[in-house]
């Protein structure tokens, strides 16, 4: 029975995991049991996704990436070539804590992670926020905030396309207005 996704036959998935229709799972991946990955997805080269991980929609999880058990990517989220996650603030070989020691950690829709950034455990990535390549997230990020660093800090606002946004707060790629309500921006 033909499957409404692809796995290349190089690829390992255990049972039972849910894969949405039209996603792609490249080369060398494993997909653990009790992981959940939604419709439309891509999965690069060398992609390990942890017992019980949930993936929404349309995302795209570029090479050498490990969503480890805690971590939830909504719709949409980006992740770079060998960007990092965690799901262990004080980790020990030798007294390891299992699942209920694990740390979450939120990737909300649309949000961005450049390569080989690094997102430690415990903090929730805003919808459309954008982190750049390298970033070390070591706290929670506001929607549409571009961040860059290390430790990251919030060096300007993104829009919603990705474009930086320069003096003000409308988007010169595709004309989207926002505002800074309280800390926050929000779309107008």
């Amino acid at each position: 029975m033909d499957k409404p996704y692809f796995v290349h036959e190089s690829s390992y998935i255990d049972e039972p995991v849910s894969i949405g229709a039209g996603t792609k799972i490249w080369h060398f991946c494993h997909v653990q049991k009790g992981a959940v990955i939604g419709e439309n997805c891509s999965l690069g080269q060398n992609v390990n996704i942890s017992n019980n991980v949930k993936i929404g929609n349309s995302c795209r999880i570029q090479n050498n990436v490990a969503v480890y058990e805690g971590v939830e990517l909504e719709d949409y989220v980006f992740c770079g070539p060998s960007c990092v996650f965690t799901n262990d603030l004080t980790p020990r070989a030798k007294y390891p804590k299992g699942p209920q020691g694990f740390v979450k950690t939120l990737i909300k829709r649309g949000a961005s992670i450049g390569g080989n950034a690094t997102i430690v455990c415990g903090n929730t990535i805003g919808e459309w926020a954008l982190i750049a390549s390298g970033a070390v997230v070591t706290k929670d990020v506001p929607a549409h905030a571009l961040m860059a660093g290390v430790p990251a800090k919030q060096i300007g606002w993104v829009c919603e396309c990705g474009q930086p946004l320069k003096n003000g707060f409308t988007c010169a790629k595709c004309g989207r207005s926002y505002e800074l309500n309280n800390g926050q921006l929000l779309e107008v």
